[in-house]
């Protein structure tokens, strides 16, 4: 969101500024679109051993580096929000460091309304003696970590330039009345407002939260402490706030990674039904679920009938449009207790459980057979409709009369099947073997 800076004063030229000559303490202007002074009195000259204007304004910054351009760029962002900054800078004046206290305007200069901050110097300082400070204060104010106070009603008391610049675009001043500067911060004020009363109760905490800012919602770890104003002994809300976007969505991308690898070890990726490894896995909770209700399990092995042609003829691309086409119907056929899955080329398991007697198998078995009768239309958009015919050799073994986990299931199953297709195919055979005392108990 582009920040507005309608509100600030314009100032078109230098003719403008006869008044500040008269200020006995250094004045200057800094123009932040060009990077470089744009105007100084005779004191601020004078504090930059300069004899001339033209020398301030001419001035290398070149070597500036990104972090004092940063900075003097949440100056100008903190003093356009509030009207005035007063902090602690260390200056270079002819190459030697200078601490002092400045006060900061945001402005516009120039015909072209170049962003400026006036920089009034308050008062010098001589941080030197405790440099510890000094560090203290530099670090607070380069650092990209927003760390910003609030009153327990959640107004701003103090904020480095990360969190102004976080924030800019939001002014507590045209905040509704059921919203505070703490609030606004939140993508939900809602949860803003429920979050400072938790904090207070509890004296702080760490939470991670979704944040409105002026990139957009952002992820941020809140890291809330209870602190005391220095001055006035007021309680006040301490607030650093960690941007964990990048690190949120790497997890998510990790997560669906893992989610997608899953669903490639469970699911077919032609068909998009189950995969053998799934049913596997599901099987064992499948069986003594029927076991405990005292229910047979049919255990149904599908060998397709003429898929090879289809392969040889018109390719595997349209097989595996085939192999789609049989999935779906055959899924729509099931009760949703049943289950169905690929277990590789042109073969097919299905458990149906709840099975009372032989009839429950051959009607399943005949809504099979029925789905694939006939001629079977393939479409696709990459070649005009074809007309293909596919029948199912169906062997049956149920549980537990045949077994009593699904590998020896599906093997008797497999042999049931293979009867069928030495005996013409397009059937079903149900395996009569069996050594279980099911009925008897």
């Amino acid at each position: 969101m582009k920040a507005d800076y309608k509100h600030l004063i314009h100032i078109k030229s230098h003719d403008e500024l006869a008044l500040y000559e008269l200020i006995p303490d250094p004045v200057w202007i800094f123009d932040l679109d060009k990077h470089g002074w744009w105007w100084g009195n005779e004191p601020a000259l004078k504090f930059w051993g300069l004899s001339h204007l033209d020398e301030l304004i001419n001035k290398d910054l070149s070597e500036d580096t990104q972090g004092a351009r940063d900075r003097t760029a949440q100056t100008f962002e903190l003093a356009a929000k509030n009207g005035l900054t007063i902090d602690p800078w260390t200056t270079y004046p002819e190459g030697a460091p200078k601490s002092v206290y400045i006060k900061h305007r945001a402005v516009l200069v120039g015909p072209k309304r170049h962003r400026a901050i006036i920089a009034y110097i308050n008062e010098q300082v001589n941080l030197g003696e405790i440099p510890e400070n000094l560090l203290l204060v530099e670090a607070m104010r380069y650092t990209t970590v927003m760390v910003t106070s609030f009153t327990f009603k959640g107004e701003i008391v103090i904020e480095n330039p990360a969190a102004t610049e976080a924030y800019k675009h939001i002014n507590p001043k045209q905040l509704p009345d059921d919203q505070s500067a703490f609030s606004a911060r939140f993508a939900d004020p809602k949860e803003g407002r429920s979050r400072l009363k938790k904090a207070i109760k509890n004296k702080g905490g760490r939470w991670t939260h979704q944040m409105r800012t002026s990139k957009g919602l952002r992820k941020h770890t809140l890291d809330i402490r209870i602190t005391r104003h220095p001055l006035s002994g007021d309680f006040l809300i301490l607030m650093t706030e960690y941007d964990v976007t990048q690190l949120h969505d790497s997890l998510d991308k990790a997560r669906d990674a893992q989610d997608e690898l899953r669903k490639m070890a469970h699911y077919d990726a032609v068909t998009g039904i189950p995969s053998l490894n799934y049913l596997l896995q599901h099987a064992p909770n499948y069986l003594a679920k029927a076991e405990r209700g005292r229910q047979r399990v049919a255990v149904m092995f599908i060998d397709l009938d003429g898929f090879k042609a289809i392969n040889d003829t018109w390719g595997h691309d349209l097989g595996d449009r085939v192999l789609r086409e049989i999935a779906q119907r055959l899924s729509g056929i099931l009760r949703e207790a049943d289950q169905i899955a690929r277990i590789g080329g042109d073969e097919f398991v299905i458990l149906v459980d709840d099975i009372h007697n032989e009839n429950s198998v051959t009607t399943v078995s005949e809504k099979i057979i029925h789905q694939l009768e006939g001629k079977m239309t393939i479409k696709d958009a990459s070649f005009p409709p074809i007309q293909v015919e596919v029948s199912a050799s169906i062997g049956i073994a149920l549980f537990p009369d045949h077994g009593r986990n699904l590998e020896q299931l599906i093997k008797v199953a497999d042999k049931a099947m293979y009867h069928v297709k030495k005996s013409g195919k397009d059937n079903y055979y149900l395996e009569k073997n069996t050594d279980s005392d099911f009925d008897k108990k």
